[in-house]
């Protein structure tokens, strides 16, 4: 949520394509544990791991560049808190074996401590897709008052830096996608997930042992061999 996701090289904006298409993600994944990260320069948990395909959506409408420090951007908080919650989740069964982080960026990794989680990502077997994006003609970044100068009183142009974000996709053996001008990977990105096969992804345990429907269905037999063993005379007039 850097100031640069405000950039409208990717129309209406950066985030508001982005928060578009996490919709369609949340509902690809309607089955499936999903959580919600932002980050800037620090990392904050919007919504953790949950079911809740109403409460997700609400989430990522809510989204805003305001809703974290705009001083750059580093990956290693948010990735570092993705693999902390992920590892510290356990089904009362077994172990998921299936777990997935989706890093969706525009900019430059400013961070010091990318690669070494990105280690212990990669040996943990947690797979790891980066999502590009922006243009590499870039655009403007709107503020309230105009657009955004840098100290020179220049105004900034952002563009698409996805340097990082390929070098991440290949270090933990995942894959980078990418939004911009021509085209959209978003589609790309769910099919490649949906391709990993023979892993358990999750498991809920349903408690069945209050179900009391065999005592309507003992009164309902009762009833019928009544009513085929008895017979009442009526008399019409």
């Amino acid at each position: 949520l850097s100031e640069s996701m405000n950039a409208s090289d990717i129309q209406p904006t950066r985030l508001e394509k982005v928060k578009f298409e996490l919709k369609n993600i949340v509902d690809a994944f309607s089955s499936d544990r999903l959580g919600l990260i932002i980050f800037s320069s620090e990392a904050f948990v919007q919504s953790p791991l949950t079911y809740d395909q109403n409460a997700l959506n609400l989430f990522i409408e809510t989204l805003n560049t305001n809703l974290v420090p705009n001083s750059g951007t580093d990956f290693g908080p948010p990735l570092n808190m993705a693999y902390e919650k992920l590892m510290q989740e356990e089904s009362t069964i077994t172990q998921p074996k299936s777990k997935t982080i989706i890093m969706i960026s525009d900019g430059e990794d400013f961070g010091e401590e990318t690669g070494d989680i990105a280690e212990k990502i990669e040996e943990a077997g947690i797979k790891l897709f980066t999502l590009g994006v922006g243009t590499e003609t870039g655009s403007r970044i709107r503020t309230a008052s105009g657009f955004k100068k840098d100290r020179q009183g220049n105004e900034v142009v952002t563009r698409l830096d996805d340097r990082q974000l390929k070098s991440l996709a290949v270090e933990t053996d995942g894959k980078y996608f990418e939004i911009n001008d021509r085209n959209n990977d978003v589609e790309r990105l769910i099919n490649t997930i949906n391709q990993i096969e023979g892993e358990l992804r999750d498991t809920r345990l349903m408690d069945v042992s209050a179900n009391k429907y065999f005592y309507f269905l003992w009164l309902a037999l009762f009833l019928m061999a009544f009513d085929f063993l008895f017979s009442i005379k009526t008399i019409s007039i």
